[in-house]
């Protein structure tokens, strides 16, 4: 087992939230978010990684093997629907803030709290 992808997800989860709590414009908070989803896939794929291990895939192999967890591989699956969702939500809130606004500079959005 490695500490690999547990040092390397801790740190894109700190770069994604020094990104969304320094940021001055809304479409890179909202990268900076991505950035700390993305630190999610490595921690489940950390989890869920073995060691020579082959696909899930029963039919043809001997039962005697080493399998990889396909519960993760579906849970990173699931991540990634939901990152895009999400990321393309927050994206159209970014454009219709601007619209109304005309900027994407959480300061100027200070009216939205009246």
């Amino acid at each position: 087992m490695s500490f690999l992808p547990y040092a390397v997800g801790a740190w894109l989860f700190v770069i994604g939230l020094w990104g969304v709590v320094s940021s001055r414009n809304l479409v890179r908070t909202v990268l900076s978010l991505t950035v700390v989803q993305s630190a999610t896939y490595l921690l489940l794929l950390g989890v869920g990684y073995r060691a020579k291990g082959v696909a899930p895939i029963v039919a043809d192999i001997p039962t005697t093997s080493n399998l990889v967890d396909p519960v993760v591989q579906v849970l990173v699956l699931t991540d990634i629907v939901i990152e895009a969702t999400v990321t393309a939500l927050l994206l159209a809130l970014v454009v219709q803030a601007h619209k109304r606004f005309g900027s994407v500079d959480p300061d100027d959005l200070r009216p939205l709290r009246d």
